[in-house]
């Protein structure tokens, strides 16, 4: 349950404001002036501050740096019936998330504090990762996460987070969808200088286009019909801390020039503004497309591209990191077992050896939600084949999943593992030998595949019947009689 401290005055509003709260299932606690309220924070963990701006003694601003200074991460609202630039701009300088002018709708009360919640989750819920890498990792808690896997691709990903997690640049991280991009970048949030900052993550394809600029940037009251006050975009109030820009491939060109005039100049304009604002955010982006690609075909900026690439990360797929598949069985199934109070330990050796012929388009998050639902369903203590839902290998669903290009993938692994061996057995016709012995593997799969049929092994290979006996003739001269 959410703890939200209410600090006004006003007894009134805290009554409302206590009733409104708690309906929507938050514990409330509330004080009248700004050193009961330092007094409350310093014995109590909060998730959410509204403070009102004046008040007797210290007032809302006051009260607020004093906040800031214990270096408490609780986002801060500022509530206030004097609803001047002048002040959203000395709550934002001083640290607030946010502001309320009084008297507040009710629909916007909700969304402001749905947001900032949600904020206080991103930033509080850290994410360790093995620390080999020289990184001190945070501090044990019940809603921290973990980046599982011992593989020599996770390793370099460690690594790479341990170089780059203190050094204020800008990250990219790339890799398909499910594989973890959101949680690499809270890592390198959770170990930067800029953890007691705001961490703020933005699906830049789950946004409508025509509202994610003034998401973004903000507006100023009177830019556009209905903006009738000033609002504070999300790098606005993320400055000082780091921006996340998740999907950032879906961007659209327009809102790409002004993120670079962000990353180049450090500042930012409203909608609706005449004058810069300026802004310190370190940016990481996270793509599941090939953006050089997007570049070339002009779809993105390619200055943009350079800004955001000063370091590169990219995530491997599931398929490629088979062998982190046992621990992050054992680490699903003991993170769900706590949260659903179940007392599921184990998985069967067939449904693990399931779990290993599996090609899991879905990566990480795809094994996640497969083994909640086998931990829900399972009556026991152990993980069957009955509790699995997998999609079968011949799915439809999946063979659009692995596309063209993951399959050329997949064999340039395969290949670059071999050759190396090929190279060392022979010297002399390298190029014909191994273009033979493809040729013969895919026939005899082709043929295994659709049971010695000549006429549907041919359609498969896309090849003549009579060129298909011509192939069959020659392997059947090279197998031993």
């Amino acid at each position: 349950m959410d703890k939200i401290l209410l600090i006004d005055d006003d007894q009134g509003l805290i009554h409302f404001l206590s009733r409104f709260f708690q309906r929507k299932g938050y514990e409330v606690t509330s004080c009248l002036n700004g050193r009961a309220a330092l007094d409350a924070i310093s014995e109590n963990k909060f998730d959410l501050i509204l403070l009102d701006y004046k008040m007797p003694g210290l007032n809302g601003i006051e009260t607020l740096k004093s906040i800031k200074a214990s270096r408490i991460k609780t986002p801060v609202i500022i509530m206030t019936a004097y609803g001047n630039t002048d002040l959203a701009i000395e709550a934002m300088k001083s640290g607030a998330y946010d502001y309320l002018i009084k008297p507040f709708e009710r629909e916007e009360l909700s969304r402001i504090v749905f947001d900032a919640l949600a904020v206080n989750r991103q930033m509080k819920e850290t994410v360790s990762i093995p620390y080999s890498n020289g990184l001190t990792p945070p501090s044990p808690d019940r809603k921290s996460l973990k980046i599982i896997g011992n593989s020599k691709r996770m390793q370099d990903v460690y690594k790479m987070v341990g170089q780059i997690a203190e050094k204020d640049i800008s990250v990219l991280i790339t890799g398909e969808s499910g594989t973890g991009k959101e949680l690499v970048a809270k890592a390198i949030y959770h170990h930067s200088r800029r953890k007691d900052k705001p961490f703020i993550a933005i699906n830049c394809a789950a946004i409508p286009e025509n509202l994610f600029e003034s998401e973004l940037f903000g507006y100023e009251r009177g830019a556009f019909t209905g903006a009738d006050r000033t609002y504070i975009g999300k790098i606005e109030r993320c400055n000082g801390g780091t921006l996340f820009l998740d999907e950032i491939g879906d961007m659209s060109p327009s809102l790409q020039a002004k993120l670079l005039r962000v990353l180049q100049e450090g500042e930012i304009e409203r909608l609706g503004g005449n004058q810069p604002i300026r802004v310190n955010v370190r940016v990481i982006a996270a793509t599941n497309k090939e953006l050089d690609r997007e570049v070339q075909e002009g779809r993105f900026r390619e200055d943009l591209y350079w800004r955001l690439k000063v370091i590169s990360l990219n995530l491997p797929p599931l398929r490629k990191r088979i062998e982190d598949i046992h621990d992050l069985v054992k680490y699903f199934i003991f993170r769900f077992s706590d949260e659903y109070g179940k007392s599921v330990h184990h998985i069967s050796e067939a449904a693990l050896k399931r779990f290993y012929s599996y090609s899991w388009p879905g990566n990480v998050r795809e094994l996640e939600n497969c083994i909640r639902r086998a931990v829900l369903l399972c009556a026991g203590n152990i993980i069957t084949q009955d509790h699995l839902l997998l999609l079968e290998s011949k799915d439809e669903y999946l063979l659009q999943k692995l596309n063209r290009d993951q399959l050329i993938e997949r064999l340039k692994d395969k290949l670059e593992d071999i050759i190396p061996e090929i190279l060392s057995i022979s010297k002399q016709d390298i190029h014909s030998n191994i273009i033979e012995m493809v040729e013969d593997t895919l026939i005899s799969k082709a043929l295994q595949e659709c049971g010695n049929n000549q006429v549907q092994a041919a359609k498969m290979l896309g090849i003549s019947r009579n060129t298909l006996r011509h192939r069959m003739k020659r392997l059947a001269e090279k197998s031993p009689s």
